[in-house]
């Protein structure tokens, strides 16, 4: 099975893929992974990804669309894999149909207001990098991780501006995918709202797992 997971930053796609692996056994590939993986290797689109990254631009989409379509090659991947992060606009959707046809669209709907509570409130441990929640899974002592005894701070892209500028872009850039694969026929809605548990239940019913 081919799925391609789509959501703002918060609704959960990363937790709901390492569960969607065990229950269709097919590779969830981020672009991220790819990315790095692929700088590792020291291929020569690697090395162009790098000295993209480094000069603190973004990953043009000619750069990202050929990592992806390499990635997608791979042996592993034929019988299927989860796609998070990528597409991210209606340009790459187009490329990928060049070369793979997605079998479903996972949309992971959830309003902005219940990503801002998950973000926001959002902690991390700067020592060990476990993280908590001010409302969900608060430290036993403030600011201090149960774990490691390390400081539990917010880190800078979960600060509410923050939270809210990437919600921005991806109502901006990713939210017209939606559309655009509902009128292919190919969207299946996810309510993201509840907790991992309810989130996988609604996951399987969805897809008829």
């Amino acid at each position: 099975m081919k799925l391609i997971f789509l959501g703002p930053p918060g609704a959960g796609k990363g937790t709901l893929a390492a569960r969607a692996v065990d229950l269709i056994t097919v590779p969830h590939i981020s672009t991220g992974a790819i990315f790095r993986s692929a700088i590792a290797a020291k291929s020569p689109l690697g090395l162009t990804v790098k000295a993209i990254i480094d000069s603190g631009k973004l990953v043009d989409d000619e750069a990202t669309v050929k990592l992806v379509r390499e990635r997608l090659a791979q042996q592993d991947v034929q019988k299927g894999y989860i796609l998070d992060g990528f597409p991210r606009t209606i340009a790459q959707a187009e490329a990928l149909a060049g070369f793979s046809k997605a079998d479903k669209v996972v949309n992971f709907d959830i309003p902005d207001t219940a990503v801002l509570e998950r973000l926001s409130g959002r902690r991390v441990c700067r020592q060990c990098g476990i993280n908590y929640h001010i409302i969900f899974n608060k430290p036993q002592k403030e600011y201090v991780c149960d774990a490691c005894g390390g400081e539990v701070y917010v880190r800078d892209d979960d600060r509410e501006e923050a939270v809210r500028k990437r919600l921005e872009v991806y109502r901006e850039q990713t939210a017209p995918l939606i559309d655009f694969y509902r009128r292919q026929g190919l969207l299946v809605d996810v309510d993201a709202q509840p907790g991992t548990e309810g989130v996988v239940s609604n996951f399987k019913k969805a897809l008829g797992i």
